[in-house]
């Protein structure tokens, strides 16, 4: 397997053309079959736009609850810190790779990258904590202490920053297999926890003519989460452990490019899915509109 693209950082090794410019496309032979990178380029720039101020959106969000509180909400908050760091590395990112292809920032874009890499670890934590609130209830209202999730929320940030660490400073492979075992791990986790707690929101409701409302937004929010994996997060469990079967102008030009693009995207589509969850304010003609009220309950399970 490639080692300089089985991680979702682009090598900085760039091939420069005549001028001494480094090509945007990164490789000579990738010039005639540019299209992933014209994606990845769209995708790092959607992210800025959007996915920066709706990170900072769901971390104000999630400081100004005083009540109605979810027990994720503290991997949530996380989750945004890492998402909102990846976006705002985006300007940094594109004036290296098209204008100065320094490789002393090329470390910074490679940290940047290797948080982006670990940031899976808390939204399995959130489909963990999720998982435990539907399916084993009782041993939920055990655990309800936030010490227990701000300890997993710490584990996750020593990791986070071994790993980027280390791919800053010894190179994206010596990450690979890191990175590997960590998504496939990350995938399958979040797949289980979402359909057992479809099956047991399926279950409840065996015999019954009409699904209480407030499960029925559980069903149809974790759909929705399951979804977003499988969108995210499946094509490089799908597509790399064939690498040896792709041609390298392939693989490096277009599969590899173009998976790493749309595992990015889950920078922007994760606050936004969150944002819509958020009571949104009605206002009438002789009363005060409050804006951004208090967001709903997680709607998953009403005790989480």
């Amino acid at each position: 397997m490639n080692d300089s693209l089985v991680n979702s950082s682009l090598p900085l090794n760039h091939t420069t053309s005549s001028s001494g410019r480094p090509l945007w496309y990164q490789y000579d032979y990738c010039k005639d079959v540019a299209g992933g990178f014209f994606f990845y380029y769209a995708v790092k720039l959607f992210n800025l736009v959007v996915g920066f101020p709706a990170n900072a959106l769901v971390m104000w969000q999630v400081m100004r609850k005083k009540t109605d509180s979810s027990t994720s909400d503290i991997f949530i908050f996380n989750l945004a810190i890492f998402d909102a760091y990846f976006c705002l590395m985006t300007p940094i990112e594109l004036v290296n790779r098209l204008i100065l292809n320094d490789s002393g920032i090329g470390y910074f874009q490679r940290f940047a990258y290797g948080i982006k890499d670990v940031s899976p670890l808390f939204l399995t934590c959130i489909c963990l904590d999720r998982y435990v609130a539907v399916v084993h209830p009782i041993v939920f209202t055990g655990i309800r202490d936030n010490k227990i999730r701000i300890a997993f929320s710490l584990l996750v940030w020593a990791l986070a920053l071994a790993y980027s660490l280390t791919k800053s400073i010894l190179g994206v492979g010596s990450t690979t297999y890191a990175f590997t075992g960590l998504i496939l791990s990350a995938f399958f986790i979040m797949v289980f926890c979402n359909l057992s707690i479809i099956w047991v929101l399926r279950r409840s409701v065996i015999g019954k003519e009409e699904m209480h409302p407030m499960k029925k937004k559980a069903f149809r929010m974790v759909i929705i989460v399951l979804a977003i994996i499988v969108f995210n997060y499946l094509p490089p469990v799908a597509l790399f452990p064939f690498r040896p079967y792709y041609t390298l102008v392939s693989f490096n030009c277009q599969i590899a490019i173009t998976v790493f693009s749309i595992m990015d995207l889950s920078c922007s589509i994760e606050p936004v899915l969150y944002m819509s969850k958020m009571e949104t304010p009605t206002c009438f003609a002789n009363a005060p509109c409050s804006c951004c009220k208090s967001p709903m309950k997680q709607s998953y399970n009403v005790n989480t």
